[in-house]
């Protein structure tokens, strides 16, 4: 018969410890209903499974393609720097590349044609791309460049000193913005963006006049 040793009477289970406190100890707080197996910093079930992320932004619509190329001048306008000079350069070279095969009758008012043709598109165009570039005047829009300097040279002659005086007429005038010029800016949405540069190639257009009258460039 095993004989119990009055040492083994005087020890506490380990078992039970956090039931019958010591004295001086305070009981652990249990909250309602948590089971006393549950570790205490044991994380919560995961009920995310299956819920997007949330998106930082809401994309914005991409404007259409036909706009984009318009707008831009087939890209043009995103030649740095000076997008907006490059866009009146590279109308002045299309038009003296094209209106040497136009008929000298015609050659006059075609740039008049033309502009009108850049107005009545580069507004829906330039509308589009600035909702979704969600700017009101985009740099790279340069349809309302390629109407105001087609403006500025109608019935200008196809010699290299009108063409170039035209093109500094021209940006001078988009950039000074004279008035109404600046107050034409701030129509809404594309209007706003091509209807000031028609003001800015409307003064180009009357110096331009002058000066082919008057002046000693050939007519």
């Amino acid at each position: 018969m095993s004989r119990i040793s009055p040492e083994s009477l005087m020890k506490t289970p380990e078992v039970g410890r956090d039931a019958h406190p010591t004295a001086g100890e305070t009981p652990a707080l249990r909250k309602p209903g948590a089971s006393p197996l549950t570790p205490k910093n044991a994380s919560a079930p995961d009920r995310s499974a299956g819920v997007a992320p949330a998106v930082a932004g809401a994309s914005r619509p991409r404007s259409p393609l036909w706009a984009t190329v318009v707008a831009t001048f087939f890209g043009v306008g995103h030649l740095r720097p000076g997008p907006g000079t490059w866009g009146s350069a590279a109308t002045v070279l299309l038009w003296w590349l094209l209106g040497r095969w136009i008929a000298p009758g015609w050659q006059p008012w075609t740039p008049a044609l033309l502009a009108l043709a850049a107005v009545l598109i580069g507004i829906p165009a330039a509308t589009q791309v600035a909702r979704a570039s969600n700017r009101k005047d985009p740099q790279f829009v340069v349809i309302d460049e390629v109407a105001g300097q087609l403006i500025t040279l109608i019935a200008a002659p196809i010699a290299w000193q009108s063409l170039l005086l035209g093109f500094i007429l021209f940006r001078a005038f988009d950039i000074v913005k004279p008035p109404p010029v600046r107050q034409l800016e701030r129509l809404p949405e594309g209007v706003g963006i091509v209807i000031d540069d028609v003001g800015a190639g409307l003064y180009g257009l009357a110096v331009m006049q002058v000066v082919l009258h008057f002046g000693p460039l050939p007519r």
